[in-house]
């Protein structure tokens, strides 16, 4: 049988795990902390992939700049570099726990569990261009006013005043089906306008090949897939 979009939500946003009731029995496999992910990570991609927000090549930790017309806004030696970007923000993952009112993110990550395994979650991590992700910060996303030659000619668009974000128009999808994943697992809250956004965008950009087999190579580390994206075999990791 297979579960629709709609009713996987409101079972999440309705009934609600506390965070971590499902991560908290993770696989044996998945990272335990960010810094765990992060070695993890830069094998799941190959040597020479594609950047998350902007669609630049890179190869090891540098960035082809000229590959997807980038132009640094502020900070060259930043942008020159790829940084691992969290699609949910940390800063939406942990700013209502304990461990974030009596000492941020640093005391969460060194001290709170749930909060280590939900930020350490391979599904929700990408390469992105340093610049963008300092840019990014822990805007939400949603639409912005083209900000023209912000970043030359990258698609992707950071609205201060508003402190927003627009991915470009090809990661728009995986955007809003990890946001269904993280509320889902970690009984993170979308407001009413969240949830509209990205059912929007899920609805008119669906995954693509590209997204489908990411999902497949994590799942076979996290031991989960993202059921937002589609099936896994989980029989194949072996």
């Amino acid at each position: 049988m297979t579960v629709g979009l709609g009713t996987l939500l409101r079972a999440t946003l309705l009934i609600g795990v506390p965070l971590g009731g499902l991560a908290l029995n993770a696989h044996a496999q998945a990272p335990r902390t960010f810094s765990e992910a992060k070695t993890i990570a830069w094998k799941l991609y190959a040597p020479q992939s594609t950047e998350f927000y902007c669609g630049c090549k890179y190869t090891g930790n540098r960035i082809d700049l000229a590959s997807c017309g980038y132009v640094p806004r502020k900070n060259p030696k930043r942008a020159q570099r790829i940084e691992w970007e969290h699609i949910v923000s940390a800063w939406q993952i942990g700013h209502q726990r304990q461990c974030w009112q009596n000492g941020g993110r640093k005391n969460c990550s060194r001290h709170d569990k749930p909060f280590q395994l939900a930020e350490a979650d391979l599904h929700n991590l990408v390469p992105s261009i340093g610049e963008v992700n300092a840019d990014r910060s822990n805007f939400s996303f949603g639409w912005v006013a083209e900000q023209k030659n912000q970043y030359g000619t990258c698609q992707t668009h950071v609205d201060f005043k508003t402190r927003k974000v627009m991915p470009r128009a090809s990661i728009r999808g995986m955007v809003a089906r990890t946001h269904f994943y993280m509320s889902k697992h970690y009984n993170l809250r979308l407001s009413r306008q969240d949830q509209q956004l990205y059912q929007a965008w899920n609805k008119t950009y669906p995954p693509q090949a590209w997204e489908r087999q990411r999902n497949q190579r994590v799942a076979c580390v996290m031991g989960r897939g993202n059921e937002f994206v589609g099936p896994v075999n989980l029989n194949a990791c072996r």
